[in-house]
């Protein structure tokens, strides 16, 4: 489980830099054709910071929960593995939707908020892990 959690960790940190690194390049050239806009911009560097940032939390949480052997630091992942796919995803998807010439995604709106609720449940998770006593392996 906890290598399932390390790995989705380091790869999606990779590619939350590639994107980082893109949007401040590649997709910044794109505003003067007005094919991506600043909200667009900013939408794609809100989507990166939450993907870097649960990244690095699904790191610590496959450290907690090999220490402490507790399921909630099991659930709490996979909610941060989903937030990632949904929030961040969809996010993208939307941000990008201009340059790859796609129109009628705007369905993908409600999607963003279903994995903001994954990561806030994953954090609480986290939290309620943190409160319990717990033997440490």
């Amino acid at each position: 489980m906890q290598k399932r959690f390390l790995a989705f960790s380091g790869f999606s940190g990779a590619i939350a830099v590639a994107f980082g690194a893109m949007g401040a390049h590649f997709l910044k050239s794109k505003l003067e054709s007005g094919i991506i806009t600043e909200t667009n911009l900013l939408t794609f560097e809100t989507a990166v910071k939450y993907q870097i940032y649960h990244a690095i939390a699904l790191l610590a949480v496959s450290l907690l929960a090999d220490k402490f052997k507790d399921n909630l630091f099991h659930k709490a992942g996979y909610c941060f593995m989903i937030g990632i796919v949904l929030f961040s995803g969809s996010l993208y998807m939307l941000s990008l939707a201009g340059l790859f010439g796609l129109s009628n995604i705007h369905w993908l709106g409600p999607i963003t908020p279903i994995g903001g609720l994954f990561f806030s449940i994953g954090w609480v998770l986290l939290g309620i892990g943190g409160l319990k006593k717990h033997q440490v392996h």
